[in-house]
């Protein structure tokens, strides 16, 4: 039976290993090889997408923190627990990354003012990534059309 269960933990292990190896092969050629002529690929915006969801998963968790103090915001399991301030602060944190990221799993439950404030940050989740999206498919046609002009004025010389 041990044999069994080391036979088990070792595939668990390697298996770990390969798909953390893979994801970061594939990210690392995601930044760093180019393998189109034209890549969209803008670091400024990446960082920016980055620290805008940085900022807004800290803003709403101490919102919903600074509330919790005011009345019950958050309820995790359906039951009202009894919790440490800073166990309070871990949970709001907590709560805004996933209703940001996901739109919640369900294990912490907003109460009273705090779904109109979980639904209006869900909300800022998915618009987020559609309006940089947008901005560098805007920047795309923008440097097109610069090309475009630019082979005109070379072409009437």
């Amino acid at each position: 039976m041990e044999i069994v269960k080391g036979g088990i933990m070792l595939i668990a292990i390697v298996s770990i290993l390969l798909i953390v190896a893979l994801m970061s092969g594939s990210l690392y050629s995601f930044i760093y090889h180019k393998p189109y002529k034209r890549s969209y690929f803008s670091y400024e915006i990446f960082y920016t997408l980055i620290l805008v969801y940085f900022v807004v998963l800290v803003s709403f968790g101490l919102l919903y923190f600074v509330l919790s103090f005011n009345g019950i915001v958050l309820v995790e399991g359906g039951v009202l627990q009894d919790v440490s301030v800073l166990e309070t602060l871990a949970h709001s944190l907590y709560f805004s990354g996933v209703t940001l990221m996901t739109v919640g799993y369900g294990d912490i439950t907003p109460v009273g003012w705090g779904r109109l404030i979980a639904l209006i940050e869900a909300i800022i989740g998915y618009l987020l990534p559609a309006a940089f999206f947008l901005r560098i498919w805007h920047q795309s046609l923008d440097s097109g059309e610069e090309e475009k002009d630019e082979k005109r004025e070379v072409d009437y010389l």
